[in-house]
């Protein structure tokens, strides 16, 4: 098959594993103790109208009745009302999933780029004091879990030192440049706010670098554990022995193959990352997606539980996808079996 046809094909079978996902957090969310209607109205609500909602959310129905209902309103493109908001979740969604999305963005940029050239650099230096350097932090990082980081980034830089702010996207007084993309940086730039721009970055470092740090010390581990393994490669015996300059070995013919893993890595990490980012944006008060969930769940609202990881479920096929084509580019091989199958 084509390139075309196999991303066809891997949308098609994202789909499935998406229905498997949906049929999963709803019968789950259903099956969590307490009343939905009773919770959203508060404990002094009269009794019929808690049973009127009851019936409006269809929640005396089987279970299989009300997920018929649910995806015949999820076709329509209505994933329901969220009983805390008293709004659709399709639009509370889209108020809060940039936030997130920027965040997880701006991670990712520092991360990868990081994790590669340190990765790189301790695998062409092997075994010398650079790399021994790189493997204990990364030891260090990997066993420290994020939000720990963020814990300790609040305590030293927010509160001893007072380099950074540590609650929200944005100060206190500072309004908003107008919506466009919902990303804060982008839209102050398009907007030609340089000072909010500033102001958005700011409030950005302490939770983006708590995010980065677990991810960065995984994926420059693995970087240099496959640049070891293919130094010793024949190919690149060869290209030596040829007499081709050292740094056109490293870029040309090293790099590519030993990016592999950890591109594998980085995708899942990215989704994982807008996953496990309730925690982060809790500490950090950040308005995202995360904490909207976090929100959900103490509340029980089920249409936004099953609406959020939903989305995130999404956010994972689509990165499978999108590793896939980037480890076919970096590896010829894989992209002609693509190309003739």
């Amino acid at each position: 098959m084509n390139i075309k046809k196999y991303v066809a094909y891997r949308l098609l079978s994202s789909l499935f594993v998406l229905f498997g996902l949906s049929l999963l957090i709803f019968t789950l969310s259903r099956l969590v103790p307490g009343d939905p209607a009773r919770l959203a109205l508060g404990a002094m609500a009269p009794q019929w109208a808690v049973d009127r909602l009851r019936e409006q959310l269809h929640l005396n129905e089987p279970i299989y009745v009300q997920y018929f209902y649910w995806v015949t309103n999820v076709v329509k493109g209505d994933l329901g009302q969220s009983l805390v908001t008293r709004r659709g979740v399709f639009n509370d969604i889209l108020e809060f999933f940039p936030a997130t999305f920027e965040l997880v963005m701006f991670s990712v940029l520092i991360s990868s780029s990081l994790a590669i050239i340190l990765g790189v650099t301790a695998g062409k230096y092997a075994n010398s004091m650079w790399d021994n350097i790189v493997r204990v932090t990364s030891y260090v990082g990997i066993a420290i879990p994020s939000f720990v980081w963020a814990i300790l980034s609040v305590f030293i830089f927010g509160y001893l030192l007072r380099w950074f702010p540590t609650l929200g996207r944005l100060s206190s007084g500072v309004i908003a440049p107008t919506k466009v993309t919902g990303l804060l940086m982008v839209d102050s730039l398009l907007a030609g706010r340089l000072d909010i721009f500033v102001d958005a970055f700011y409030h950005m470092i302490l939770p983006g670098s708590s995010l980065v740090l677990g991810r960065l010390s995984q994926e420059a581990r693995i970087t240099r554990a496959s640049m070891v393994e293919n130094l010793n490669k024949d190919y690149i015996m060869a290209a030596r022995s040829f007499g081709i300059p050292e740094r056109t070995i490293t870029l040309k013919y090293l790099l590519k193959p030993s990016l592999i893993p950890t591109v594998a890595v980085m995708g899942m990490d990215i989704a994982g990352s807008m996953g496990g980012s309730f925690i982060i944006e809790t500490i950090f008060n950040w308005p995202g997606i995360g904490r909207y969930g976090i929100s959900a769940m103490l509340s029980n609202d089920i249409n936004a539980i099953v609406g959020v990881v939903m989305l995130i479920g999404i956010f994972f096929a689509f990165m499978n996808i999108i590793v896939d084509l980037v480890t076919a580019y970096l590896d010829p091989r894989i992209m002609m079996k693509m190309k003739s199958g």
